[in-house]
């Protein structure tokens, strides 16, 4: 299958003309002309996916986050950026991308991350970006529990959180990757709990006793996305294989036991 076919698919779910101004969804590398027979699936594009993808004979890397952000001035190998660059066009292995794109589409990161917590009456959270989603879950449960739910069905190395405004929740709204920005949107839609990633320290003490913001890595908000794009290749015939190497690059310091 041709590569332009492939991203015709992507497009056809998460079109990208969805995405924000400041992203970069799309052909990151590559010629969409040439056939495609396997496809790695990765949430960041790193040296050690471009090397796995290498390994299984994959022609095409689809990621979740764009490798390309800002312009590469030197391709020269002193940048992780730019010896990814050089190691993928040297081995022919195209890259694209579908980031804040697969957030806001019905089905995509934040519907996906809303339906693993159980919640259900899903909608947008914030319908002018087309971002975050809101939902309840079956019953009224403890703050501290449903903070364990989290950790347990996410498989979370850490967790981050302020008080909230009732120890008893049901309303949660949440949002994949980097969604600080939506705390306040989620306080007035009546949420309960919000769940992101990557909140500052201020936007913690803004937050505390007002709402429960549950902050989680950003890779664990967001890996479910190479599970979409394997939906969404699935009917295609062409091979895809989740990465192996796509890991989250926070170490968390755990104390050693005896």
């Amino acid at each position: 299958m041709l590569l332009r076919e492939i991203i015709h698919i992507i497009e056809s779910v998460a079109p990208r003309s969805a995405q924000e101004e400041w992203d970069n969804s799309g052909m990151q590398i590559g010629d969409t002309e040439r056939d495609i027979q396997s496809v790695l699936l990765t949430t960041d594009v790193t040296e050690s996916v471009v090397g796995e993808a290498m390994e299984r004979g994959c022609q095409l890397i689809v990621s979740h986050h764009p490798l390309l952000f800002h312009g590469l001035k030197q391709v020269c190998g002193q940048t992780a950026q730019a010896r990814i660059v050089e190691k993928a066009i040297r081995n022919n292995i195209a890259i694209y991308s579908a980031h804040t794109n697969l957030d806001s589409v019905e089905g995509g990161i934040n519907t996906r991350l809303a339906e693993k917590l159980g919640l259900t009456d899903i909608r947008l959270l914030d319908p002018e970006s087309g971002l975050g989603a809101i939902g309840k879950l079956p019953k009224v449960v403890p703050y501290p529990d449903f903070i364990g739910q989290i950790r347990a069905i996410l498989n979370c190395t850490y967790v981050r959180y302020t008080r909230p405004a009732k120890e008893q929740i049901q309303t949660v709204a949440l949002c994949g990757g980097s969604g600080a920005e939506f705390i306040e949107t989620a306080i007035e839609q009546g949420a309960d709990v919000y769940l992101t990633a990557d909140c500052k320290y201020h936007e913690f003490q803004d937050a505390d006793g007002r709402i429960g913001v549950i902050d989680i890595d950003h890779w664990i908000s967001e890996r479910h996305a190479r599970e979409i794009f394997a939906g969404i290749l699935a009917p295609l015939g062409v091979k895809t294989y989740i990465s192996n190497n796509d890991k989250t690059p926070i170490q968390v310091w755990q104390e050693q036991k005896n």
